[in-house]
């Protein structure tokens, strides 16, 4: 019988620092249990948004690791961003997915809520179904002022006590509101204008609070210079993203402005598309009519179609992701050693080396898993150089644009495979440690984490010297290939 399974989506004010959010995605993924289904950053917001499933009790776990992750991290008297913020983890909603009500995530909201006010001494506002105070049902409310405002009021203003945790505010990390909602879509939809006033005029058209659309907050910002309605939809089956896309696009042509593009922040059910579409087509019984859902169920999981691609004809992905791919296989076998050391009582004297272990590896899994498509990605920037056009009598390299172009081009493509030997040369010495002091039951694991590792490096070191080899001045490449050969050694 499936475990009962609750959805997390905390959102954190953080968009730029990949290392933050990798930190930040590798204290949830190290809970056992949790699937991390999304991670989306937004620079101009200056905001991420985090989702994974869970069984109720790791959902909370992982929900706080993430947050003292966010609380060391995260300084918010040094942040700008567009989107509203209270807290470094501004925001911590839990969803009821299967076998849960709706009841129970208000209970994780509030075992939650005690252990960051007790834990991480940062005050917590209950909010949506987990309210204690109707004034409290919706997260605009409680944001208003933000953390600049809040930092004068929490302690002095009655309406601003927190329902759980200390009532100072955080210095850096602010403060935090914890819920229980039902399902809900962040939607975006930009226009073809900068006034972002026109956005602010259409938000509060089509809002509920203003007498619109049933479900639907909406807030009008800037982003880079482009006037966007920012929404959130409480309940799609209420009001579904086609009709409020309708909406929005109504009431722009009305003040002589089109509509750009629209975006989904997060995750979306497939009904919230496939109605988007079925509206506009009139047609019925969409879901059954798609061909790459039948294709995706016919072909099984995502790493045997990866599998197949790398054993095409094509040169990406190649070696260098494959490279990649090895060191993240290393980083999870490092992680289901440690994982097999804590918690047990043979092992108590060594648990907490074996949790940090834990947290390097899956950090170290996350970015090597990121590293498996940039180097495709990187690859792909050196056929494209190659294929600039060669300039009249400009000789072998077909002219000095050309030729700054590739070499631009293998730099980079030389920069992706020594991050890959540099994570490689920490997971060797992490699967020797495990090895040595974790189950000894897991042993032969962290013997086949090792000689994983040494095969990243190893590739991983090659994919530099052909790179740094191919540069019209190998002077460019030194510092790699320095790099990549005193790692080498290492091994």
């Amino acid at each position: 019988m499936p475990a009962p399974l609750v959805e997390c989506v905390p959102n954190f004010s953080e968009g730029r620092d990949a290392a933050v959010l990798d930190a930040l995605r590798a204290a949830i993924v190290a809970v056992a249990g949790v699937k991390l289904l999304d991670v989306q950053a937004d620079a101009s917001h200056h905001r991420s948004v985090f989702t994974f499933v869970a069984p109720p009790v790791a959902a909370v776990e992982a929900a706080f690791r993430a947050m003292q992750v966010a609380t060391a991290r995260i300084d918010l008297t040094r942040h700008k961003g567009e989107h509203p913020r209270m807290g470094a983890t501004d925001v911590v909603p839990f969803v009821p997915v299967r076998d849960v009500t709706m009841d129970d995530c208000v209970a994780l909201a509030a075992q939650l809520a005690e252990r960051v006010g007790r834990e991480l001494a940062i005050p917590v506002y209950l909010y949506a179904k987990a309210a204690r105070r109707p004034e409290r049902e919706r997260l605009p409310d409680i944001r208003k002022g933000e953390f600049e405002g809040l930092r004068g009021r929490i302690g002095t203003d009655p309406a601003a006590e927190p329902d759980v945790g200390p009532k100072r505010i955080h210095p850096t990390a602010g403060a935090t509101a914890i819920g229980a909602r039902p399902f809900l879509v962040a939607y975006n939809i930009y226009l073809g204008t900068a006034d972002v006033a026109i956005a602010k005029e259409i938000a509060k058209t089509i809002r509920t609070s203003s007498g619109g659309l049933p479900a639907v907050q909406a807030s009008g910002f800037d982003v880079g210079g482009q006037a966007q309605v920012s929404m959130n939809l409480l309940d799609i089956d209420v009001t579904p993203p086609a009709a409020v896309f309708a909406a929005v696009e109504g009431e722009a042509h009305r003040r002589g402005v089109g509509v750009v593009k629209s975006e989904v922040v997060g995750l979306i059910p497939e009904r919230g598309i496939l109605g988007a579409g079925a509206t506009l087509l009139k047609l019925s019984e969409a879901a059954d009519h798609l061909l790459e859902a039948k294709i995706r169920a016919a072909e099984g999981p995502t790493l045997d179609g990866w599998m197949e691609d790398l054993a095409g004809s094509a040169p990406v992905p190649g070696g260098g992701s494959a490279a990649a791919l090895a060191g993240a296989l290393a980083g999870a076998l490092v992680a289901m050693v440690a994982r097999l050391t804590v918690g047990r009582k043979a092992y108590a004297a060594v648990e907490s080396r074996a949790r940090e272990i834990l947290a390097e590896a899956e950090a170290l899994r996350a970015q090597l898993r990121r590293l498996v498509d940039d180097d495709a990605a990187a690859f792909a920037k050196v056929s494209e150089a190659y294929k600039l056009p060669k300039e009249a009598g400009a000789g072998a390299g077909g002219g000095v644009r050309r030729v700054r172009a590739i070499d631009e081009a293998l730099v980079g493509a030389a920069q992706t495979p020594l991050a890959v030997a540099r994570g490689a040369v920490r997971l060797i010495a992490l699967a020797k440690e495990i090895g040595e002091l974790g189950n000894k039951s897991a042993r032969s694991d962290a013997k086949v984490a090792d000689a994983l590792a040494r095969a990243a490096l190893a590739g991983a070191a090659e994919n530099v010297r052909i790179n740094v080899a191919s540069l019209s001045e190998p002077a460019l490449g030194k510092a790699l290939l320095e790099e990549a050969e005193e790692l080498s050694r290492r091994e």
